[in-house]
């Protein structure tokens, strides 16, 4: 069984062993890269082109994953210290950003038009607040209005008016924040929010593996 440990689990091999110890199933913890490659190519025959960049972004409660595909090839990979949680309680600094911010900048910079692919809890909710057809993008423009729109409100308040749990309604203010800005930075005005998530594409890569 291949499972993706979250906020880099210290203990994961004494987890992985009990478990193999008290029901005999074998985990394997993928890597970031294979999680994002699993997810790039599962959404890529359903709306994606090679004539254009890909910005994979995965934002979570300590860190945001980014991961570069340039003519189908991931080209760039790495985790930010930035996540939601660390913005909500001021953890984030400056230097923080700038480093983000310039490594995107010099990352895209020379490749094709940048089109973002988001994964996580927040930019899943906001695609289905937004009422979109499956398949189809959000815009930068879109997200920035999502941002203003729910800054404008408290936590309490988000959870009567889109229906939040009170651990979504804290977090996807500062999610927001993370996609806006790096797509800004990519040059990135689209975004994609695969419904195949990574379960569904570790099962379509297993079978392939079995069958070749």
């Amino acid at each position: 069984m291949r499972h993706k440990c979250h906020e880099r689990c210290k203990n994961a091999t004494d987890i992985i062993r009990k478990i193999k110890l008290e029901t005999g199933i074998n985990i394997e913890v993928i890597s970031g890269d294979f999680e994002a490659q699993i997810v790039y190519e599962n959404h890529f025959a359903e709306n994606l082109d090679k004539d254009h960049s890909y910005l994979y972004i995965d934002v979570g409660g300590g860190s945001t994953e980014v991961s570069f595909f340039s003519t189908g090839i991931l080209v760039f990979k790495k985790s930010f210290n930035i996540g939601t949680i660390r913005l909500l309680k001021n953890m984030v600094t400056d230097t923080e950003w700038n480093e983000v911010k310039e490594t995107i900048k010099t990352v895209t910079k020379s490749h094709k038009e940048v089109v973002a692919i988001g994964s996580g809890g927040n930019i899943n909710k906001v695609f289905s607040l937004s009422k979109r057809k499956e398949g189809k993008s959000l815009s930068l423009e879109s997200l920035r209005d999502y941002y203003k729109e729910f800054s404008a409100f408290t936590v309490e308040e988000r959870m009567v008016r889109y229906n939040l749990r009170a651990d979504r309604a804290d977090v996807i203010v500062p999610a927001l924040q993370i996609y806006t800005n790096i797509m800004r930075w990519a040059d990135a005005q689209e975004i994609y929010v695969p419904k195949i998530g990574l379960a569904d594409g570790l099962l379509k890569h297993l079978w392939e593996e079995v069958n070749h």
